[in-house]
């Protein structure tokens, strides 16, 4: 935005030179002798970032509305003059798009001819209806009417992180170890990159995020009240993940990567820009070197005759990668009309090795049985995405009609084998050695138009309609090695089709009103109808399933001054189950425990109201919100225990009700040094009943982050971040607490197009232990899990190609609209 700034400031100066024609010589009021010159200078600085603002316009006048005299465009540092100035009254006026313009009064003398301005602070701008963005060149945080936006690139830690990594530093939300992610202890997000969704992410989205670095993160949004243009689903909130792009004229492209003691990631991204059309294409892996962790496992059942406990400690060894490509291309036919497409492809895979040593002991504490269990699993997945966008704009600013198609395809693979032997010589019949296969192709075909009309200056009607068509095949199948034979036999009740498909037809309408110069509102619905079929191949009867959900939102904000601004919101959402929760599929890595999902489930209905402020001043943004959130039919997973297995399923339970009070903020205390950190505090109180059984569970919950950034000298960067989550509750149990620290350098060179960069994590401490615990009305478990944190890694950085500094065409995309599914998508362009 800076370059389009520059670009249009020196066509607009060079008209003014030369309107004005030759210069002509300056003469005082007593005569024909020279006047006494001088000059006037200055820096212009933001006022929140404490950085310099460079290509601000800056207007020379004659008095305070007097004639224009000369003008400057501000340089790189920020600085500006004014040469042979004859001595007098002068106003300056400096502008710049995001930037309040500001009028100065300077008046210079003969006897003190030179007026240096030294610092100059200017402030963002406030836009109530499109909310506050804090400056044109992106401040860390803005907090805009919508949602809250944190801008990564600005974020000098991240040198060698992933996207999991970074998404611990956004505020509001949290990361466990497993790289699970939730929005103030709601872990039901809609998570999207560029606005779109796909359908890898909705099976495994924390093992996605890893394979995305960091520092092709442009910025995160935060939607903790989407309006009714977004999709119903996502009851916790929505987590959009931008990209960057290249639109710059010319052609250009980076490459990066780092290396690790963990793990390791490699990109290459490039892109051409010529007129009206546009190119990119990009791609990377993922590889994390062979781990190994220490795991425990305790459960103890409550039996008629006694208590008996079964006890496991072992270890495992597990190995991850990952790869994704994409290609895109658009065309502007003209300055109302353009085309865009795009196709990228993915793939992870994952594959771990575990021996524990089991001991079973009965009712009377006698030990019963005594066994090793040798467990191997290999796990894959690959996908496609195809989007095509037309959009159209008119004569009208902001009037627009948009119309997009998505198909996202993915293909997994799962394969489970564990062998069982016996130690004490005396109960053969406990060998045993079992596979468990599941192989899933999950299609999606997306069709959405969206029009957006304004009315005058105080009203934008925003209305559309979505399709979205889920079709999901899994197949399964159990076998169990016959050792006379040496031949697997199948289970026949591990061994089916299921085929699953889900109908969502949507259409919303939602109206901006800007009441006043201070209030602003934007009210609307959303209306949704599912329609789910899902049968077994080797069961004639379907299973159907409907339901509509009109679902409002509500936001009011009121600006309080130029640079804080007050929000009160209301809205409902809807999480429908993801594959996970309803693929009946039989997953069994062990003889003590399995999971299995329920295709009847019904969604999550959630209500919410929040309260949010935010301010900035004088290098200081503040950000606090107060929340009360209603669930009902909460979807949790749910332990029995059948034969002497945990099994696990997944229920609509009941309801939980959550308070909470969120707080970020972050202070520019010198040009050197930026503090920030946040902490968000929140309560669980579920309640259910379960066949027959009713259950409760009441905690107050709460995770925090801060982090600490110094510029040093030539142009080094050192960063220090650190985290920490409570203890995570659910109706059955609780996990421990998490916490991580780390440690960031890093060096620009070669006019800072390269960059090196070293990153520690965890220094001090090589494992961390996790516990979790569960309790039923006849049984208790906890399991231990010790992992390897402590890493250590180097990053590398460098951006190449000539780039021709010309106005940029209109780009045409459809952003953060296409919002849809009820677990977590990938997608876009990584």
């Amino acid at each position: 935005m800076k370059k389009l700034a520059f670009v249009f400031a020196c066509l607009f100066f060079s008209g003014i030179l030369s309107a004005q024609g030759p210069p002509t010589t300056r003469a005082n009021s007593r005569g024909g002798a020279p006047s006494i010159s001088g000059k006037i200078s200055g820096t212009l600085i933001d006022s929140l970032t404490l950085e310099p603002i460079a290509y601000a316009s800056i207007l020379l006048r004659q008095g305070e509305n007097g004639p224009q005299t000369d003008g400057a465009l501000s340089e790189d540092d920020g600085s500006f003059k004014f040469k042979d100035i004859p001595v007098g009254q002068y106003a300056l006026e400096i502008s710049f798009v995001g930037y309040i313009t500001r009028k100065i009064l300077v008046e210079t003398t003969p006897e003190k001819p030179d007026a240096d301005l030294d610092e100059i602070y200017i402030s963002g701008s406030a836009i109530l209806l499109e909310g506050v963005t804090v400056t044109e060149e992106a401040s860390l945080i803005e907090n805009r009417i919508d949602k809250l936006v944190y801008n990564a690139e600005k974020d000098a830690g991240l040198a060698g992180a992933n996207a999991t990594e970074l998404l611990r530093k956004v505020p509001m939300l949290s990361v466990d170890l497993e790289g699970n992610v939730s929005l103030r202890g709601s872990t039901n997000v809609k998570i999207l990159i560029n606005g779109r969704p796909s359908a890898l992410l909705a099976e495994n989205p924390a093992d996605v995020l890893q394979t995305i670095p960091a520092e092709q993160i442009k910025s995160v949004e935060v939607i903790t009240a989407p309006s009714a243009k977004y999709d119903g689903e996502g009851s916790g909130g929505i987590i959009n993940i931008i990209t960057k792009k290249s639109e710059i004229e010319g052609v250009s492209g980076s490459l990066g990567g780092s290396l690790g003691n963990i793990s390791n990631n490699y990109n290459l991204n490039l892109s051409a820009v010529f007129g009206r059309f546009g190119f990119s294409t990009n791609g990377g892996g993922w590889y994390s070197w062979p781990n190994t962790t220490n795991q425990s496992y305790e459960r103890e059942d409550y039996l008629p005759q006694g208590t008996s406990t079964i006890s496991n400690i072992g270890e495992g060894i597990s190995e991850r990668l990952g790869f994704r490509g994409s290609a895109a291309a658009y065309y502007d036919f003209n300055a109302y009309n353009s085309l865009s497409s795009s196709f990228s492809l993915r793939g992870f895979n994952r594959n771990s090795d575990n021996l524990t040593e089991a001991n079973i002991y009965d009712a009377v504490a006698d030990l019963s049985d005594r066994y090793t269990l040798d467990s191997k699993s290999d796990n894959g997945r690959s996908g496609f995405e195809w989007t095509t966008d037309y959009r159209k704009k008119f004569k009208k600013p902001e009037q627009e009609f948009a119309l997009a198609f998505q198909w996202d395809g993915s293909f997994s693979t799962q394969e489970n084998v564990f062998e069982q032997t016996d130690l004490t010589g005396q109960n053969p019949d406990i060998n045993l050695t079992n596979l468990n296969q599941n192989n899933g192709d999950n299609n999606e075909y997306t069709i959405q138009a969206d029009y957006v009309h304004p009315v005058g200056k105080w009203l934008k009607i925003e209305t559309g309609a979505k399709t979205v068509l889920r079709r999901i095949d899994s197949q399964y199948e159990g076998f169990s090695l016959n050792y006379a034979t040496q031949e697997y036999e199948v289970v026949p009740g591990l061994t089916d089709n299921f085929y699953y498909e889900q109908d969502v037809y949507a259409g919303y309408l939602s109206g901006t009103f800007k009441l006043s110069e201070k209030w602003g509102l934007v009210a609307g619905a959303r209306y949704e109808n599912t329609r789910i079929q899902s049968r077994f191949e080797l069961d004639a009867d379907v299973q159907e399933n409907q339901y509509h959900n009109i679902l409002p939102s509500v936001i009011l904000s009121y600006q309080t001054s130029q640079t804080s601004s007050i929000k009160l919101t209301y809205n409902q959402r809807i999480q429908r189950p993801g594959l996970r929760y309803v693929n009946p599929y039989n997953n069994q890595g062990n003889s003590v425990d399995r999971s299995v999902g329920n295709p009847n489930l019904n969604p999550e209905v959630v209500d919410q109201v929040e309260l949010s402020y935010g301010t900035f001043f004088k290098g200081i943004s503040l950000n606090t919100s107060l929340f009360y959130r209603l669930t009902s039919d909460i979807i949790e997973p749910y332990v029995t225990i059948e034969d002497g297995v945990a099994v696990t399923n997944y229920q609509n339970i009941g309801t939980n009700r959550s308070i909470g009070v969120n707080i970020f903020s972050s202070a520019n205390i010198k040009r050197w040094l930026s503090l920030r950190g946040g902490i968000n505090v929140f309560t669980y109180d579920g309640s259910g009943t379960v066949d027959g059984n009713t259950i409760s569970n009441q905690a107050i919950l709460f995770n925090g982050n801060f982090s600490s950034t110094f510029n040093l000298p030539k142009d080094f960067k050192l960063e220090a971040f650190a985290f920490y989550r409570s203890p995570d509750q659910s109706l059955q149990g609780r996990r421990t607490s998490f916490y991580m620290y780390s440690f960031g350098l890093r060096k620009e060179f070669w006019n800072k197009r390269a960059s090196l960069g070293v990153r520690v994590v965890q220094p001090f401490q090589k494992y961390l232990s996790f516990r979790n615990e569960q309790t039923g009305t006849d049984f208790y478990l906890v399991s231990n899990n010790q992992i390897p944190f402590r890493s250590f890694g180097l990053s590398f950085s460098y951006k190449f190609g000539k780039l021709d500094f010309n106005e940029r065409p209109r780009r045409s995309k459809i952003k953060g609209d296409d919002l849809k599914d009820g677990g977590d998508d990938s997608g876009g362009q990584f």
